[in-house]
């Protein structure tokens, strides 16, 4: 096939894994006036007796709130990582935590539902799932290896609250590198890549939709460089009949953008801290983590809280997105109901 005049990723965005651990610019550490405007922004919504959801207006952050702008611009147009660290954990409480993270969360955008019950703030734990042999099963249930992938929305959020007996590393990489470095090495691939793949919606479509999404690996609009990757929803939508079957070339190119993720000139890690948050820009940068091995103690076992955002940033985004975010639209003002747990004899 010919192959089509591709340009690079330009920006800060592109980076490496040595390149990050070398600058450390990425980290913020709060200081004591920003966990005292924290603190003060927690005393006002329990004082006024909030509930999540609640605006940004209802979490007054004082002197801080000039620095979650920056957090954000970094985020939108910088290297699109920044890992905040030094939350305050153990003073707020779990409930406190939650209300401090949302708040956070929405100095920076607009929340997303994550699943069909309209989840605004999921726990991320294992729940004993395992999403590489049940196709409906989502990877935050699970304690097995995430592979290199990102989540829906313009940033993803995780906060840390408790960590797990051992494992569980964050792994992150450049998108916008890999993309670049794909153009320099296999130009063919990339065009692979720039095509239509067909990804598992894993059970969660709203009535009337087709049980997958169609997608390309890579875009560019308006010289902004979108991704979404996840090999394992593309290996999963295989199981509908209607679906093409992957040819050998995507199914190499999906392997390479893998490779690369995971190399160490790419790949950059992070051992999550109580109180860490780490923000995501999903449009340049891949995820994954680490399998991981949990207390048995319930109250000690591994807990992170997610968020998904929509950031003002990012007002244009490429068609094939608008099914995802119209998807969420419709979890939100139709959610399902949860069934009732069953009660033990």
């Amino acid at each position: 096939m010919a192959t089509l005049d591709f340009q690079p990723a330009r920006g800060p965005s592109a980076w490496t894994g040595q390149g990050m651990r070398d600058s450390r610019q990425w980290i913020y550490e709060l200081d004591d006036e920003d966990r005292a405007d924290v603190a003060s922004a927690l005393s006002h919504v329990r004082t006024r007796g909030l509930t999540i959801p609640f605006g940004k207006e209802d979490f007054p952050l004082g002197r801080f709130a000039v620095r979650m702008a920056r957090i954000l611009a970094e985020v939108e147009t910088g290297a699109g990582v920044v890992l905040m660290r030094g939350l305050a954990v153990d003073e707020y409480g779990l409930e406190g935590t939650r209300l401090v993270y949302w708040g956070l969360g929405v100095h920076m955008g607009t929340a997303l539902a994550q699943t069909p019950f309209g989840d605004l703030l999921v726990d991320v734990r294992d729940t004993g799932g395992d999403q590489y042999r049940n196709p409906t099963q989502r990877g935050f249930h699970t304690a097995r290896r995430l592979p290199f992938h990102n989540d829906q929305g313009d940033v993803v959020g995780l906060l840390c609250y408790r960590r797990s007996k051992s494992g569980g590393l964050s792994c992150i990489a450049s998108a916008a590198a890999v993309h670049n470095e794909i153009l320099r090495t296999r130009p063919d691939l990339l065009e692979v890549l720039y095509q239509p793949f067909y990804c598992d919606a894993r059970g969660e479509e709203p009535p009337g939709r087709p049980p997958y999404y169609v997608e390309p690996r890579f875009s560019m609009l308006d010289g902004r460089l979108f991704t979404q990757h996840g090999r394992t929803y593309v290996d999963s939508a295989q199981r509908f009949p209607d679906v093409p079957r992957l040819t050998a070339h995507q199914d190499e190119a999906m392997r390479y953008v893998d490779e690369l993720c995971a190399s160490d000139t790419f790949r950059l890690d992070m051992d999550f801290r109580r109180g860490d948050i780490q923000f995501l820009n999903n449009r340049v940068v891949l995820h994954s983590r680490t399998d991981f091995e949990d207390y048995e103690e319930p109250e000690l076992k591994r807990l992170l809280m997610r968020l998904w955002l929509r950031t003002p940033g990012y007002g244009a985004i490429p068609a094939y997105f608008h099914e995802r975010f119209q998807d969420m639209d419709h979890w939100l003002k139709h959610p399902l109901e949860r069934k009732p747990k069953a009660q033990a004899a």
